[in-house]
């Protein structure tokens, strides 16, 4: 009976050793539930933007695909709880130097435009988002038209 029960808790221990785990706090954490708030934020989420989540995830970080299945899982609990983007951007704008908030708009773009259209409630979230992270307008429009181009969409609605 007593290996049954050391076998039962070795079993959970590796269970918990093979998953890898994402804290609430973790700025990994931020940036994903924002990329889903973003993604949401017209009402559709297109698979083009879930993939794009996905490969900017595991380019950001190195994560494998078990790695961002957890780091997304968990987002999802966090961003279902979160009332407004603050919870996110207030940690981020603590942990991310100017150049990386900047970035982290950049990002935000990438997966609106990458199913090929930005509608009006993308912009105000994004709009919103780069404020609360202190990147300024002129940062927020450049990094538009960047992803505008890197999504080979240049011109279309630079306003």
């Amino acid at each position: 009976m007593l290996e049954r029960l050391q076998s039962f808790f070795q079993s959970l221990t590796q269970s918990r050793e093979d998953e890898p785990a994402f804290a609430p706090d973790d700025p990994r954490v931020s940036v994903a539930a924002l990329c889903l708030q973003v993604m949401e934020a017209d009402g559709v989420v297109h698979d083009a933007e879930r993939l794009k989540l996905r490969d900017l995830l595991r380019e950001q970080y190195a994560l494998d695909e078990h790695s961002i299945d957890a780091l997304l899982a968990e987002s999802r609990k966090v961003e279902s709880e979160a009332v407004d983007y603050y919870r996110f951007t207030s940690e981020l704008k603590r942990t991310l130097d100017e150049s990386q908030r900047t970035q982290l708009v950049g990002i935000l773009w990438d997966i609106v435009y990458a199913d090929g259209t930005r509608s009006e409630m993308e912009d105000h979230a994004i709009w919103r988002i780069a404020d609360l992270l202190g990147v300024s307008g002129r940062d927020r429009v450049h990094e538009r038209q960047e992803a505008q181009a890197r999504a080979g969409l240049e011109g279309e609605g630079d306003a």
